[in-house]
């Protein structure tokens, strides 16, 4: 799978899923554009990681849920790119720490909305004019959008809103060969996850991966490598797991 001369904008790649994404795709040959929000001193060390590799990457700085903010940010790109062949809309807030339903207020579930949905929106609204006919558009979502756990219903309502996006936008750019989809990580060990987990939750949430292991970056980083070469040409619209059989 080669992407030679194209180019790949991660948002929320500095760390976790979307380093691992934005490492493989360099790999892969694209011109990755290292995007990131807190995580400037990782994100540079990720682009000095992949031209010391023999790639080619730049970081850029943007919170995406900011809207003026992504206007900014994609004015620079028309400066600087010629188009943008893939977008991989990475960026998100995780489910640790988000209120039950009686919990929730206005600010907690817009908090959430703003990075897991809205941004997802309108960062594909304004990427559209760098992207090329036979493009690639890959969301990333969560198998949680399909679970039944107390707690999550905002940010599962977030991902599940992501997977409707995926669907329509696949038959919405169908005539323009763009192909639109989706994938849904389980657990995947990532600072976020170790940050928030004991290591004996760990080590319970990894035995209860049919596989018998948490993710890692990569697992998720070669999906989206797929879906963005030309071997996944007549797939669109679809939301693919990516967890062990979980």
């Amino acid at each position: 799978m080669t992407l030679n001369g194209k180019t790949a904008l991660v948002t929320g790649a500095g760390r976790g899923i979307g380093r691992g994404i934005a490492l493989r795709l360099a790999q892969d040959g694209a011109k990755v554009i290292v995007n990131y929000s807190r995580s400037a001193k990782a994100a540079e060390e990720l682009v000095q990681q992949i031209k010391g590799e023999g790639g080619d990457a730049q970081a850029l700085g943007c919170d995406v849920s900011d809207l003026d903010a992504v206007k900014a940010m994609f004015a620079q790109l028309e400066k600087e790119v010629p188009r943008l062949d893939i977008l991989v809309n990475n960026a998100g807030r995780g489910s640790s720490g988000t209120p039950t339903l009686s919990a929730m207020t206005p600010e907690d579930y817009d908090t959430v909305f703003a990075l897991n949905t809205r941004s997802v929106f309108f960062v594909t609204q304004a990427a559209l004019k760098l992207i090329p006919d036979y493009g690639r558009i890959i969301n990333l979502s969560s198998t949680s959008s399909r679970c039944r756990v107390p707690g999550l219903s905002a940010y599962a309502g977030s991902k599940a809103a992501t997977e409707a996006f995926t669907r329509i936008w696949a038959a919405e750019l169908a005539p323009r060969q763009i192909t639109v989809n989706a994938i849904l990580p389980g657990i995947v060990d990532t600072d976020l996850i170790r940050d928030n987990l004991s290591p004996e939750l760990a080590e319970r949430s990894a035995k209860s991966v049919p596989l018998g292991r948490m993710g890692q970056p990569g697992d998720i980083a070669d999906v989206v490598a797929f879906l963005a070469s030309e071997n996944s040409r007549w797939i669109t619209g679809e939301c693919i797991s990516v967890a062990g059989g979980s």
